[in-house]
């Protein structure tokens, strides 16, 4: 499954390498867009657990289209 997740302002790259490895990063209008494979809905949890830890505000989530 592929995901596109909008967190709230602008990730710096150390935390967007860090913090994401797995997903790839555009910035739109003062959001990050992070997107990619998610393998799981373990994974997915993880993902927002990790947003979540580093204090950042997911304003959208949606599955992509395969």
């Amino acid at each position: 499954m592929r995901y596109e997740i909008r967190v709230s302002g602008v990730l710096q790259e150390t935390t967007r390498r860090e913090g994401f490895p797995e997903l790839d990063s555009v910035v739109v209008s003062g959001q990050t867009v992070l997107f990619g494979d998610v393998v799981d809905e373990a994974h997915l949890y993880g993902l927002l657990n990790r947003f979540q830890a580093l204090g950042l505000t997911v304003t959208e989530m949606r599955q992509l289209p395969e």
